[in-house]
């Protein structure tokens, strides 16, 4: 006898259904084919446990589990309980009211018959629905994740035998709902830190603002304990709230990733990464043998936060420039590729030097010479081209850390930052994929970004007496453009030229000089 089922295999964020067929026939031996991997083949030990903690046999005959198609690698556990009710129903051990093809079944199974979580439920349910298939069986830690999908009938069990029981009609499990929409808004700004909680360090809040504002990578310089990390913590907390449409696709890298836990459900904040500089190329930008997402499409939508820049590996920052020119990742295999979106703020922090005092107001820098040069010349020059922003960060002192002075609250500069960004969504409303004066093209740059002429003298007397270098002229513009945005201004005028100036530390050729 013949039963039949679905499943799914997820590649990259996406799922495609998998047709799972069993038939027991005369003959001995269990046959698992489709192109499973080791963790698929293993299930017939898993299925067979489960069955006899319940009652139920493994046949002693020929069972045949096809995965179709079979030219699609299988991997994983998650193929467990699908074959586990196709043998009983093959081997006529169940008779089944609720019919198996109309459903998506999918969960891992423990040698005593429960399931177990599952990654990937979100684009799963999402192609179920699409496929038009009634409804969606799956282990009930997943079932909130996979209740984000309307028109789907999301049935969560906790072991193979409540499953058994809802096909043969002996129990009725009401489909989980979740009002997507309500929850989404209930938790969009449910952020744990706060600006609020920063005392001083006001001109290092006034460049996240214009980060912020403007989609700009920044690096910020300064000697430990400065509050580089604290304040990087913070910034998503200034973006603006992620849509609805950022929230499914957020969730759905994280749930491909298993980094949602049990009963997650949408991801309504922007995401913050702050991978260890001891990170891998591939952890870092996704891949593998079987390609997982890596911290840059974690941080999709989001932060990425570089400790330490210089101490990353240069491989690891090198992968990295493409993924922030293109806004997604691909990986190539022989016989397949996968894209990862990857549209993130990188925000970077380094010492100024190996001791960490070189320009501290009151420490002396022991490194030797040439030291702080060589320390610096780790990072590329073509990745400090991607970084609009190169801010320095001094220490608080004393009386700053214990003023009472209420600071601006996150929710102040966000909607700031959220005006900003309006007039940009206006201004790119016909230049489709830019969305940010971040993401110009250089010939975009020279038709926005008009400057008068004492704009001009000042950026060149800049430029001459400061030693900027050539690539630093295009980030000039770009975030003067921005704080012109801030300030509500049609023009740049010359106050926002100057301000854009200052925040161009590395180019300067003093430095570290």
């Amino acid at each position: 006898m013949l039963a039949k089922t679905f499943g799914a295999a997820v590649y990259g964020v996406n799922a495609s259904l998998i047709t799972i067929e069993v038939v027991v026939a005369q003959g001995l031996h269990f046959h698992l084919v489709g192109l499973p991997d080791s963790a698929v083949k293993e299930s017939e030990h898993r299925v067979e446990a489960s069955l006899k903690f319940f009652g139920y046999r493994m046949p002693r005959q020929k069972v045949v589990v096809n995965l179709a198609p079979a030219d699609i690698r299988k991997e994983g556990s998650a193929y467990d309980l699908p074959i586990a009710l196709c043998i009983l129903q093959a081997s006529e051990q169940i008779t089944v009211k609720r019919n198996l093809e109309d459903y998506v079944i999918m969960g891992e199974l423990a040698l005593d018959g429960k399931l177990r979580p599952i990654k990937g439920v979100l684009p799963i349910a999402i192609e179920a629905r699409k496929q038009g298939y009634k409804g969606f069986i799956l282990p009930v830690e997943n079932a909130q994740e996979a209740a984000i999908v309307n028109n789907l009938d999301v049935i969560g069990v906790t072991t193979i035998q409540e499953a058994v029981d809802y096909f043969e009609g002996k129990k009725e499990i009401e489909p989980l709902v979740s009002d997507t929409r309500d929850l989404f808004m209930s938790q969009i700004n449910a952020y744990e830190v706060d600006f609020s909680h920063v005392q001083g360090q006001e001109n290092i809040k006034r460049a996240l603002e214009i980060a912020a504002a403007g989609g700009h990578n920044a690096i910020m310089i300064g000697p430990p304990g400065a509050g580089k990390t604290m304040l990087a913590k913070r910034l998503p907390t200034i973006l603006p709230p992620l849509t609805l449409q950022e929230a499914l696709e957020t969730t759905k890298i994280h749930s491909v990733a298993g980094k949602l836990g049990s009963r997650a459900t949408l991801i309504a904040t922007r995401p913050y990464r702050a991978p260890h500089h001891s990170i891998s190329d591939a952890a870092l930008v996704g891949g593998g043998s079987f390609p997982q997402p890596g911290e840059i499409s974690l941080a999709h939508n989001g932060v990425l936060f570089l400790d330490e820049l210089p101490e990353f590996k240069r491989s690891a920052l090198e992968v990295m420039r493409q993924p922030l020119e293109d806004r997604k990742v691909s990986i190539s295999r022989a016989k397949w590729a996968v894209e990862f979106p990857a549209s993130f703020m990188l925000i970077a922090s380094m010492n100024p030097c190996p001791c960490g005092y070189y320009n501290h107001p009151d420490k002396e820098c022991v490194c030797g010479p040439g030291v702080v040069q060589k320390y610096l010349a780790k990072i590329s020059g073509p990745l400090l081209d991607r970084i609009d922003l190169h801010v320095e960060v001094t220490p608080v002192s004393f009386d700053q850390m214990t003023a009472n002075r209420p600071a601006e609250s996150s929710e102040v500069i966000r909607e700031r930052v959220i005006k900003a960004r309006d007039i940009q969504t206006e201004r790119f409303n016909d230049q489709p994929g830019i969305y940010s004066n971040a993401m110009m093209p250089s010939q975009m740059v020279k038709e926005i970004c008009v400057i008068s002429d004492a704009g001009r003298a000042l950026l060149r007397t800049a430029m001459e007496r400061l030693g900027l270098s050539a690539r630093a002229y295009d980030r000039i513009l770009k975030v003067s453009r921005t704080i012109a945005d801030l300030a509500a201004s049609e023009e740049i005028r010359i106050e926002h030229l100057a301000e854009a100036i200052q925040y161009r530390s590395l180019d300067r050729e003093s430095w570290a000089g």
